[in-house]
């Protein structure tokens, strides 16, 4: 979900004139109603607190990357990171940002500054959570030292007074536009006003540190239960990194720990889908993904369930080290090629939609309620399934470079998933575009992503989560020189007009900003800077025990918080 090259860039993105809320269909890739998110096991959902305590057995496909809040940059980590971590805010059933740390807060009239009212809260240490801890947090996120790769969300999306400054070197951490006031008052200066503001403030990069602590742990901060700290509803108590199995306990000091019901979580990495399906079915897992072929064999259970991850699946070719990819044509030819809908009828079957857009469905509204990108036709000349449009532009490519056959190597995650997705990818270019070859090369999830971070590849099959409800997360990442950028792409008119849209006249024009960034989509698809594929649903089985998890295609996937277990 959310990785980003370490390219430092001064702030295009950010303040959007727009109110925007989160959707997700509980049954992905269908219509009907919507919902913000999902509070499950059998469609029903349930206060915590009104059924038995427990451990709750939660299966992950990948291990955690990192613990530290300000570096952290995928969906595992932030999950378990916000497990036992709170925030400013948080989510609420429907994905409405409301206060957690944060007992209140107060915006200014002119939308720039906002100051936040602490409750009283502790460390799993006795430590008061006070807001120097937010300060030394927010600090540490925009600090060149730590090279944070989401640092921009304080910058280019948060706009956070002096942020972009400080990432780029040219001031002090310590002009960063937040300040504590005292012990229970936070307060935070924007550039321009940013709509989306509070919902930020439950992603896990604006999470706080207790800075003597950290001091005490330094370079091993986040790897252990002893280097972390707890001001959330559970504690890490057996974790090590890279580790395939650890837990977290109830934490009896949470503001909240009355009405969390759960006794613990205990999660497992288990990557082989069909191993991880019998330990449900023996009852060692409460919670656990599916793969398409087995999705066949219990889509009738009631403990079945599919629901939106918010994720979209894209193909990124590296257009600036690899001069064919440059080709506009050749690009055109292969997003042509892709059938998404054999990608995600025949080998997911999850629940999972096609995808023909630069920003997926299903979570992000504009002024007039509709959903963002409701219309997957919308683009239908730049990016579709047509062999016979796809033969042309490969015909075209070839003239123009000179050459009768390609061959590229795309990298791709070793999850069970993944690879079944590329391996039918590369059937339908090479079959589609005669000449062209796709090797695939798979990684371990954090080698593939350090490789397109650092730009060492030809093609790399990814996804990007949103980290707010706004069209920005996704159309933001191709601005030149944006860290998400991954094939380095740049085109002026598009820079231009998300510019306007975020810092702009059109920041404070809701129904223009919606035009223009329609404008700045078709960009991204009329030049193929990227192949869509399809908007990510998880196939899940949850235990007719379990009631209250949360799904949510924004930031936090999954919240446990409301959770409960019977006997």
């Amino acid at each position: 979900m959310r990785f980003d090259r370490r390219i430092s860039r001064r702030s295009f993105l950010a303040a959007a004139g727009v109110s925007a809320a989160a959707l997700a269909l509980t049954a992905c890739g269908g219509s009907g109603s919507t919902a913000a998110s999902t509070a499950a096991s059998t469609g029903a959902s349930s206060a915590a607190g009104t059924a038995a305590g427990g451990t709750l057995n939660i299966m992950l496909e990948t291990e955690v990357q990192s613990l530290d809040p300000q570096i952290a940059t995928d969906g595992t980590s932030f999950e378990v990171i916000a497990d036992y971590t709170d925030g400013l805010m948080q989510m609420d059933a429907d994905g409405a940002a409301v206060p957690a740390l944060a007992e209140t807060y107060d915006i200014s009239e002119d939308g720039k500054t906002y100051t936040f009212h602490l409750r009283d809260a502790k460390w799993s240490n006795g430590d008061a959570v006070t807001a120097a801890d937010f300060v030394f947090g927010w600090q540490r996120a925009v600090d060149p030292a730590n090279a944070s790769e989401y640092s921009y969300m304080l910058s280019d999306i948060g706009q956070v007074v002096n942020a972009a400054e400080i990432i780029a070197g040219e001031k002090p951490v310590t002009d960063l536009g937040v300040t504590a006031v005292d012990d229970k008052t936070l307060e935070v200066q924007l550039n321009v006003p940013v709509s989306y503001f509070l919902s930020l403030m439950y992603f896990p990069t604006f999470y706080p540190v207790n800075e003597a602590f950290f001091n005490t742990c330094k370079d091993t901060f986040g790897t252990s239960p002893d280097t972390v700290l707890s001001n959330g509803a559970f504690i890490l108590t057996d974790y090590q990194p890279a580790a395939t199995a650890f837990e977290l306990t109830k934490n009896p000091d949470y503001y909240d720990a009355a009405n969390i019901a759960l006794d613990g979580l205990a999660y497992q990495v288990i990557k082989d889908s069909q191993q991880a399906l019998m330990s449900f079915q023996t009852g060692a897992l409460d919670l656990t993904l599916l793969n398409g072929e087995q999705v066949d064999q219990v889509k009738d259970d009631p403990q079945f369930t599919s629901v939106g991850a918010g994720y979209l699946w894209y193909i990124s070719p590296n257009i600036d080290a690899v001069p064919e990819l440059a080709n506009e044509n050749l690009r055109k030819a292969m997003t042509f090629a892709l059938d998404r809908d054999a990608i995600t009828g025949d080998v997911l079957k999850d629940g999972s939609a096609p995808c023909y857009t630069a920003v997926p469905p299903q979570f992000a509204t504009g002024p007039d309620g509709s959903d963002f990108s409701a219309d997957q036709t919308k683009f239908a000349d730049s990016c579709a399934f047509d062999a016979a449009k796809a033969a042309e532009y490969y015909e075209t490519a070839k003239s123009e470079l000179g050459k009768d056959s390609f061959s590229f190597d795309m990298i791709v995650d070793a999850d069970d998933a993944p690879q079944k997705v590329a391996q039918v990818v590369k059937e339908q270019l090479e079959t589609t575009l005669p000449g062209l070859t796709v090797n695939l090369t798979v990684e371990p999830k954090k080698q593939r992503v350090q490789d397109m971070q650092d730009g060492s590849f030809q093609l790399g099959l990814t996804r990007w989560g949103p980290d707010y409800a706004d069209p920005m997360t996704y159309l933001g990442m191709w601005v030149t020189g944006n860290s998400n950028n991954y094939g380095l792409w740049s085109d002026a008119e598009y820079d231009s007009i998300i510019e306007e849209c975020t810092t702009g006249d059109l920041c404070t024009d809701p129904e223009g900003r919606w035009a223009a960034l329609y404008d700045a989509e078709a960009i991204v698809l009329e030049q193929a800077v990227i192949f869509p594929l399809y908007g990510q649903c998880n196939a899940e089985m949850i235990s007719g025990a379990v009631t209250g998890v949360e799904f949510h295609p924004v930031a936090l996937n999954r919240v446990y918080k409301r959770a409960a277990k019977n006997a």
